[in-house]
């Protein structure tokens, strides 16, 4: 399995038979918006060029379900998870994509992933992780949320998580440095990534004091 942090939050994962894209943000929407959050590296255009076959969408906010980035995906036949306002959408956009509900506590099966979708914490009210099965392992990408205990009943019954993803910003409803690394004392993944940093503020991931961790360089793959 190869992993590719795209930054912000976006991911791309390959397996032997899959691309999966996870939140994929690679333009400046945000910024064009809102002149503060103007983006501090720019995006690798490349990865505008992959044809993935699955996308997963865990909320409605520009930088998660980016309509600049999209529609460069859409063009071929792609399976798109997406909680629900990414959901809407995603129906909305024109494209070859398979548009799935994929709230809390649904399913899916496709090609060698098994995707679960768990609560998360976020001001969007639809706003979901999930918890990936792929090639033996057990990835837990929380999406944007804050430390909720309700998490924990959601996750910690489905075993022993082999990476974890998750936000240390600490603004837009997202946990700090401290509670994520009191996140992950209680998922106790083999390893936690931390993300949603660096793109618009000058936090130090080192400050992540999580005891097993990795810290990524954007557009930069690892193979686990």
């Amino acid at each position: 399995m190869n992993i590719t942090w795209l930054g912000q939050a976006g991911l791309h994962i390959e397996t032997e038979k899959t691309g999966l894209l996870v939140d994929p943000y690679l333009s400046d929407s945000v910024g064009k918006k809102n002149p503060n959050m103007r983006r501090r590296y720019p995006p690798d255009t490349s990865f505008l060029h992959l044809k993935p076959d699955i996308i997963l969408l865990t909320h409605n906010h520009i930088d998660h379900t980016d309509p600049e980035t999209l529609p460069y995906y859409l063009q071929e036949p792609v399976e798109c998870l997406a909680s629900g306002n990414s959901w809407q959408m995603l129906r909305e956009m024109e494209g070859k994509h398979h548009a799935i509900l994929f709230n809390r506590h649904s399913e899916w099966s496709s090609r060698d992933m098994h995707f679960i979708a768990v609560y998360a914490e976020h001001s969007d009210s639809h706003a979901i992780g999930a918890v990936i099965e792929a090639e033996g392992k057990r990835l837990y990408i929380t999406g944007d949320t804050l430390y909720n205990r309700m998490i924990f009943d959601d996750v910690l019954p489905l075993g022993k998580m082999d990476l974890l993803f998750l936000p240390v910003n600490g603004v837009g409803n997202n946990m700090n440095l401290t509670d994520a690394a009191r996140f992950c004392e209680r998922i106790k993944p083999d390893c936690a990534i931390p993300m949603h940093y660096g793109m618009y503020d000058d936090l130090d991931p080192r400050d992540f004091t999580y005891s097993s961790r990795m810290i990524l360089e954007p557009y930069k793959k690892f193979e686990f």
